[in-house]
């Protein structure tokens, strides 16, 4: 067998040995070794968001178990609410008039469908006929209009239920009629006299921007008893009408009544800072009373909300039960405001 030479350079010289190339399996587990490494990575960070999913989810229900209500959806329900709220009041305060219109009637008929589910026999379609005129006629015509509208309506519920009862084949007793004539007149009075007020206010001078810091104030309340009730609540405001509301709660509602109500007299109503002193305590009182009302109201009529249409939030009436003994006080506040002569 002949020998194999080795390469020569060009003087001669014998050439170094070549370096051994890599073999071809050494490239093929180094890249084996750098997949496996990154799905190694990727699986790693799959478990960890995982973990963090699991997590908020978990106290997301926590949080919602608290507070008897889908937290996520009611805050994003709030802020698609406020938005037309805002626009309506800040850029033509006439659009006001069907955002009233809307919410009153809703809450009409949640309050009447749930008092007949309770063995009351009280007529909607008058009532929603009434809490549809209410509101325009407290805008345009103001307080002659708002009871003369109220009268009316007082007057068509009571016929109405009348001839029902007279036409019915199985008439009801009178005490029962009587039971239904005030159970229309609460719902009357309650949803669709009291809610006239803010739009009575929205009409005057200036009024859409009282309607506007009512309205955060009577949020701020919520919102504060909300978080210190959440955090701190130990002992019950009012176990046997609403178990969920507590004094740490209440004192919690003050505290951001004060504060706010200084800052919508200063910055929003041109007040003095202690006209906000008088105005945060007072929307806290009514906020708390609406609240307490309503739910006194359910619990008479043994149910949790007055409908499940606003998933979160319950109902029309439950969001607004706050605001319509609010809104009578904020329009009272703006007169006094008017003919004070303490400043």
């Amino acid at each position: 067998m002949a020998s194999r030479e080795l390469p020569t350079l060009s003087d001669g010289e014998l050439a170094p040995p070549l370096a051994p190339l890599r073999s071809q399996s050494r490239l093929g587990d180094t890249g084996a070794n750098i997949l496996h490494d990154l799905e190694s990575r990727a699986q790693n960070a799959r478990t960890q968001v995982r973990e963090q999913r699991d997590k908020l989810r978990a106290r997301n229900d926590a949080i919602n178990a608290r507070s008897g209500r889908n937290l996520a959806f009611a805050v994003l329900f709030g802020v698609v609410l406020g938005a037309l709220l805002l626009s309506s009041l800040i850029f033509v305060k006439e659009l006001f008039i069907p955002f009233a219109i809307a919410m009153v009637v809703f809450a009409t008929i949640e309050l009447a469908s749930a008092m007949r589910g309770a063995g009351r026999d009280v007529p909607r379609i008058p009532l929603v006929a009434a809490a549809v005129a209410i509101i325009p006629a407290a805008y345009f015509l103001e307080v002659v209009g708002q009871w003369i509208a109220l009268l009316v309506g007082v007057f068509v519920v009571t016929v109405w239920r009348l001839v029902e009862a007279s036409v019915s084949k199985d008439r009801p007793p009178r005490k029962a009629v009587w039971g239904d004539f005030l159970a229309a007149a609460l719902i009357l009075i309650y949803v669709s006299y009291l809610g006239s007020f803010t739009v009575l206010l929205t009409a005057q001078e200036d009024g859409q921007w009282w309607v506007l810091g009512f309205l955060i104030i009577v949020v701020a309340v919520d919102v504060g008893a909300y978080v210190f009730g959440l955090n701190f609540g130990k002992h019950k405001l009012a176990p046997k009408i609403s178990p969920g509301k507590t004094w740490e709660g209440f004192a919690g509602a003050a505290l951001t009544s004060v504060v706010v109500g200084i800052l919508v007299s200063l910055f929003l109503l041109d007040q003095q800072w202690w006209f906000g002193l008088i105005m945060g305590p007072l929307l806290l009182i009514t906020a708390t009373a609406g609240d307490l009302t309503e739910s006194m109201i359910k619990r008479d009529l043994k149910i949790k909300d007055m409908s499940s249409w606003l998933p979160g939030h319950g109902g029309f009436f439950d969001r607004i039960d706050s605001i319509l003994p609010s809104g009578a006080m904020a329009f009272a506040l703006y007169f006094w405001s008017a003919d004070s002569t303490l400043w």
